[in-house]
């Protein structure tokens, strides 16, 4: 195991920050508060998603997230939405300092001066100075790179420490980089990832990648939150929600922020983006977090990121 003590902070001192009830069973009041990531910057402990949601449509909704009560808004190059993205927020009328906008580097711009290059044309289309967060969307993996892939990490690293250090992004981190990505990505770097996303929900809850990051002090998100369709439809989550007087997606949003986890709910319709955030009024037993917890086989499962060849 490495020695995560030798970089900028130590691994126990950067467990995710929120209030606790007793028993230990955290309690949010509002999508606004927040998790603290390692370097002191909050983040709302919901976020807004636009993976998938076309140009034409991601400025209407995300002016409508943001009206709903959303302050976190995530999206990444790939998604070809970010001026679209950019205009919805401009066009809430909401001062910069209170959001939090993350995006992602895409595959085709890995390397130190690429992802700078690639930041600089992000911030130009989402029509902001700065990031809150930008992560490395996928790992350079050796079925694509061989023996350059964890090379190729590095680099990439590297150039996300200096956007760091410059101010144009406030925090840096990953997605879809299990345990085995992120320790050798470790032994080079100066500064250690601060959140790494992940597709977490039920039927796939990444147990063992999440409490990984969990004890390295790296906060998850998690993307994809609802799955697939059969997720919202099983009958086990169903008759959850039915108990507590909510729906199978609230459950979702729930079962995630008991597990300290971030989730990135989308929709485009105004009526769920509201009920996606409208979870603070119940808590989920133990009972019924061990039996989501347990379920299997539904919701589909992340690409391998070591067999990805795009």
């Amino acid at each position: 195991m490495l020695d995560w003590n030798r970089h900028t902070r130590t691994a126990d001192a950067v467990r995710p920050m929120h209030t606790e009830q007793p028993g230990g069973i955290m309690r949010f009041s509002s999508c606004t508060d927040t998790f603290t990531l390692a370097n002191g910057t909050a983040i709302p402990c919901i976020g807004y998603g636009t993976f998938e949601t076309p140009a034409d449509e991601a400025r209407v909704a995300v002016r409508e997230a943001l009206e709903a009560g959303y302050r976190h808004i995530d999206t990444a190059a790939v998604y070809g939405n970010q001026e679209a993205v950019g205009a919805g927020i401009r066009d809430s009328g909401l001062p910069r300092e209170q959001l939090f906008v993350t995006s992602k580097l895409w595959n085709t711009e890995r390397g130190y001066d690429k992802t700078l290059k690639a930041c600089d044309k992000t911030l130009n289309e989402l029509g902001i100075e700065y990031l809150d967060l930008y992560l490395i969307h996928w790992p350079a993996n050796r079925k694509q790179f061989g023996d350059r892939a964890q090379e190729l990490k590095a680099e990439t690293w590297r150039a996300f420490e200096e956007l760091y250090k410059s101010g144009r992004v406030k925090a840096i981190g990953l997605s879809n980089f299990l345990p085995h990505h992120i320790e050798p990505l470790a032994r080079t770097a100066a500064i250690m990832p601060m959140v790494d996303q992940l597709e977490v929900h039920p039927g796939w809850p990444q147990t063992s990648a999440v409490r990984y990051c969990q004890d390295h002090g790296i906060q998850v998100e998690a993307w994809g939150p609802f799955g697939h369709k059969d997720v919202l439809e099983n009958p086990t989550l169903a008759s959850i929600g039915a108990k507590y007087g909510e729906s199978s997606a609230q459950v979702c949003v729930r079962w995630a922020l008991q597990h300290d986890v971030l989730p990135l709910p989308k929709s485009v319709h105004e009526d769920r983006m509201k009920s996606n955030i409208d979870v603070f009024d119940f808590e989920l037993s133990d009972d019924d977090m061990r039996v989501i917890d347990g379920l299997r086989g539904i919701g589909g499962s992340c690409a391998d990121p070591d067999a990805v060849d795009f």
